[in-house]
């Protein structure tokens, strides 16, 4: 028995298997998207929640639901509709759990890493919103561009020219800190 028609049969005991199969996948679109952990959890936390309720109320109707899509387009909107307020920055953990768990890692390195993640963060969350949702769909979240013409709503051509510019815009803007690194 497929997923859609597992949650047609039984929302309630099939839900959180939808919800542990996509909760990563949903996140990391959300913190791409957003650039802020919190935020990426209740964007994907509110997305649980509203297709949870519109899946409820439209059972009959699931026969024709494309599950992965069409997560990642509740996702999209809630990211869409949430303003949010200003929060002070944070710092990320997941470094000095590296360091702390693998002797072998060189402090240098991981800060590199660091640095060159915190970059490519600020560049795509810089692109204009349009390509930013492309390229992460596409480099980031792996979504076919069929998939992502059902989450963005727009036809594949144009999915595929919005892949293209981001990239060119990423790497535009990346280009100024490759050439010092090589200086």
């Amino acid at each position: 028995m497929d997923v859609v028609t597992a949650l047609g049969a039984d929302l309630d005991g099939a839900f959180p298997g939808v919800v542990e199969t996509y909760q990563d996948s949903l996140y990391r679109f959300a913190l791409r998207l957003s650039g802020n952990s919190q935020d990426a959890e209740e964007t994907a936390q509110e997305a649980f929640v509203r297709a949870y309720r519109w899946l409820k109320s439209h059972q009959a109707s699931l026969a024709d639901l494309a599950l992965k899509p069409w997560l990642y387009q509740v996702t999209l909107n809630v990211f869409r509709n949430g303003v949010r307020r200003p929060r002070p920055p944070t710092a990320s953990l997941d470094d000095a759990r590296e360091l702390a768990g693998d002797g072998r890692v060189e402090p240098p390195a991981v800060a590199e890493r660091t640095e060159s993640r915190a970059e490519l963060a600020r560049v795509l969350a810089g692109l204009p919103r349009r390509y930013r949702e492309a390229v992460v769909l596409r480099h980031v979240e792996e979504l076919s561009y069929t998939e992502m013409a059902a989450v963005l709503e727009r036809p594949e051509g144009t999915i595929k020219s919005d892949v293209h510019r981001g990239l060119g815009l990423l790497r535009a803007a990346l280009a100024p800190a490759r050439e010092e690194m090589l200086a």
